[in-house]
């Protein structure tokens, strides 16, 4: 069975929000650069960090993340 892969809306949820990468970065406690590679996929977020986003954009963790279609 091969891997799922994990998309996100952090980027939209983010300019819902009014907010650029590095003001994001600053309240979840991470670099910019952490931010631009979970948004573009080439970071998997933990756990803790998945949710500190959700928290900070207001919204439950599912409407960030999602498995992609196989």
């Amino acid at each position: 069975m091969a891997e799922r892969q994990l998309g996100n809306r952090i980027k939209e949820k983010r300019a819902e929000h009014g907010l650029t990468q590095a003001e994001l970065a600053a309240r979840a406690g991470v670099s910019r650069k952490t931010i631009n590679t979970v948004e573009n996929e080439v970071f998997v977020p933990s756990t803790t960090l998945a949710l500190t986003l959700a928290e900070i954009l207001d919204c439950a963790v599912e409407d960030l993340f999602f498995l992609k279609p196989d």
